[in-house]
């Protein structure tokens, strides 16, 4: 018995050491210019949490929770702009980096020669795009603090929650990309993007909308993220929480599962 399980253990143990030697690769290939689009992805829900949520929301005032409470506007909008910023940051590593890598820079052809198996990329790179959410999403944080937007014991409670959500955008990305075939692809995938930063709750309750448009808005994952961190962040939503978590985690494994079968027809082929 204990033969059989040692061997399971020994390719677990070696196949997270090769995952985050992907991971590390991406860490040793940072160059200054880097950080410079690192910070990008937290300076634009910033610029939308003071100009949307704290400018436009002094004339908007209160909004409802689905509890019945009254928060601000801008209490309302800003765990909304941290799901935002989880998501953008783990989309934007696992679909453009991710895409060029893999399609022009040949990177993972090289990498396959080696040991690492294409779902040990997959999860390596997932988790660069993580370390990138989290990074994120713990500045962000700490800014709701200091508006006095949360508190310090939610922010601790939300920013799990924003790192699970960036694995299931980043699971997500990836397994899109490994059908993109071109960079003109991107623009539906933008498109897309753009369409669900508007469309989850983010700014409106998603209640305001006719009840056909409510509940296909209820579906979607940028809703069940910005609810879970809503939540979290305010207090309120109990078991619902956890129906939004097993959301996320099954994004996480299908995403995994679909981007790293593809990844091994098109790198094998």
């Amino acid at each position: 018995m204990v033969t059989l399980i040692l061997p399971r253990l020994i390719d677990v143990s070696a196949a997270t050491r090769r995952s985050a030697s992907v991971a590390e690769r991406n860490v040793a290939a940072l160059k200054s210019v880097y950080w410079l689009l690192l910070l990008s992805g937290f300076v634009e829900p910033l610029l939308y949490l003071l100009s949307i949520g704290v400018g436009v929301g002094a004339l908007v005032g209160d909004l409802p929770l689905p509890d019945g409470r009254l928060v601000s506007y801008a209490e309302f909008v800003a765990p909304a702009m941290l799901a935002s910023s989880a998501m953008t940051g783990a989309l934007a590593e696992t679909t453009f980096n991710f895409f060029g890598k893999m399609k022009y820079m040949k990177l993972y052809d090289g990498v396959i020669a080696t040991p690492v198996r294409p779902f040990e990329i997959a999860l390596g790179e997932l988790g660069w795009a993580m370390l990138r959410g989290s990074a994120y999403s713990a500045a962000f944080l700490g800014v709701m603090v200091v508006l006095d937007l949360t508190s310090v014991t939610r922010a601790l409670t939300a920013l799990p929650a924003a790192v699970l959500v960036g694995f299931a955008f980043g699971a997500l990305g990836m397994a899109v990309s490994t059908f993109m075939r071109s960079w003109q692809d991107f623009d539906l995938m933008g498109s897309a993007q753009f369409t669900l930063f508007l469309f989850s709750g983010t700014f409106v309750p998603a209640q305001a909308y006719p009840t056909l448009l409510h509940w296909l808005i209820e579906i979607t994952p940028l809703y069940r993220s910005v609810h879970l961190i809503r939540g979290v962040a305010l207090g309120g939503g109990g078991g619902v929480w956890l129906l939004d978590v097993l959301y996320l985690l099954a994004m996480v494994a299908v995403g995994l599962l679909v981007a790293s079968r593809r990844m091994g027809r098109l790198l094998y082929q």
